[in-house]
């Protein structure tokens, strides 16, 4: 065979569409994705197309392919440098785009499912997503209605709830999903800024019911390494504002919705917005009398300190009956460091009891430095009361009831 004629179905990342949440290059199993400060990038040579990274990514800006001759392949000097990706070489006779047909995948290539820690389906009852209705070529425009700071002046953490309304122009969204937000100006090199990820921290119906709006929870960061423009950005604005918005996103990280669910939510900081949308849109229909309903909410939630806990007063106010809240400091003074995998096993006799219902969907959303923790502590919890972690777990993830978004 001639090897100048020999082609590859060459692994791209859409620059345009890419929000990098990192979700891609965490996921990959032989680390064939990196990045740099514009792009994400696919190594031609290292990518075996085991689609492992597919199903996990939030934008679809991961599914992209091109057949290019191997001697032609794209470096990732090229890669590096683009801002939309190349149209399909004509000479090359084959789709220029779409995934790998099944047949035609690498039979060698590791599984998908043993590499994911979470699931990468939605749970069988939660409604149907809308995802990536605006994009960056068609964003869409909401106006600020409300921007108010969540912690204690005198806290480090200056955490923002701010609601944004899209007026008559249609973002139908659902608890767990999250939007993009493009801010303005350009980098240092003349570029125009990424968009950045949010979570909805809002119920369905809005962060005023009935109306055309959703809320994020925004934590200011320094400026370092580019980082920080877009939370800067939203920490500042004022009411009448108006911002571009990109979106929705996300299609797992769904909540279920039938009745008997229960719903183990863990969470630090931040990662509080989609579980505060799941929490209010439980507490609405329990507000307006929706019967039958036998679902649990059991909440461990951390913070470094009690001032530095989003969402601190109304938490409180929740009636016990409706959630089982567990708080969890861990720099507050004089006293030991305590962290939500530690009041997870401080009630290891519930969450195991939860962990047994094949009704019970997990949740956990913060910091990446939390997940081995929380994982660790269910398995403990499993192992300690007769559970085999590693069949459960399997199931957890297989039946869309395990779901982990950490940054």
């Amino acid at each position: 065979m001639d090897t100048h004629s020999e082609t590859l179905r060459q692994h791209l990342i859409d620059p345009e569409i890419c929000i990098r949440c990192n979700t891609c290059e965490e996921t990959c199993p032989i680390d064939a994705i990196t990045h740099d400060g514009v792009n994400y990038v696919v190594k031609a040579e290292v990518c075996n197309g085991c689609m492992a990274c597919v199903p996990p990514c939030p934008t679809g800006a991961i599914d992209n392919w091109r057949n290019v001759l191997k001697r032609a392949a794209y470096s990732l000097d090229d890669q590096f440098g683009w801002e939309a990706l190349p149209g399909q070489n004509a000479e090359i006779d084959a789709p220029a785009q779409g995934p790998l047909p099944r047949d035609a995948a690498h039979e060698e290539a590791p599984v998908a499912s043993d590499t994911v820690r979470g699931s990468t389906i939605a749970p069988w009852s939660a409604a149907r997503p809308y995802v990536q209705l605006y994009t960056h070529k068609t964003p869409a425009t909401a106006t600020v209605v409300g921007n108010y700071r969540l912690t204690d002046a005198a806290a480090q953490s200056d955490i923002h709830h701010i609601v944004l309304d899209f007026g008559t122009l249609p973002f139908p969204v659902l608890e767990g999903q999250s939007i993009g937000i493009l801010p303005p100006g350009t980098s240092a090199d003349g570029r125009a800024h990424h968009a950045r990820q949010y979570s909805i921290a809002s119920p369905r119906d809005g962060e005023r019911p009935g109306y055309n709006n959703v809320a994020l929870t925004v934590k200011r960061v320094q400026h370092q390494n580019g980082d920080g423009v877009c939370s800067n950005y939203l920490c500042d604005l004022e009411k009448g504002d108006v911002v571009t918005v990109i979106g929705p996103f996300g299609n797992t990280f769904l909540m279920p919705n039938h009745p008997d669910s229960h719903l183990l939510m863990i969470c630090t900081g931040t990662g509080s917005a989609p579980l505060r949308a799941m929490t209010e849109y439980r507490r609405r229909r329990r507000a307006v009398g929706e019967t039958g309903e036998t679902g649990k909410l059991m909440l461990f939630f951390g913070a470094r300190t009690r001032e530095e806990l989003p969402y601190f007063g109304p938490l409180m106010n929740l009636p016990k009956d409706f959630i089982d809240t567990n708080l969890a400091f861990s720099r507050t003074p004089g006293q030991p460091k305590r962290y939500v995998q530690d009041a997870m096993r401080e009630r290891a006799e519930d969450v195991a009891r939860l962990l047994s219902d094949g009704n019970t969907h997990v949740f956990v959303c913060g910091l990446r430095g939390m997940e081995d923790g929380v994982l660790q502590a269910l398995e403990c919890i499993a192992a300690s009361h007769g559970m085999d972690w590693t069949a459960l777990w399997e199931r957890l993830r297989r039946e869309g009831r395990l779901h982990l978004e950490t940054y």
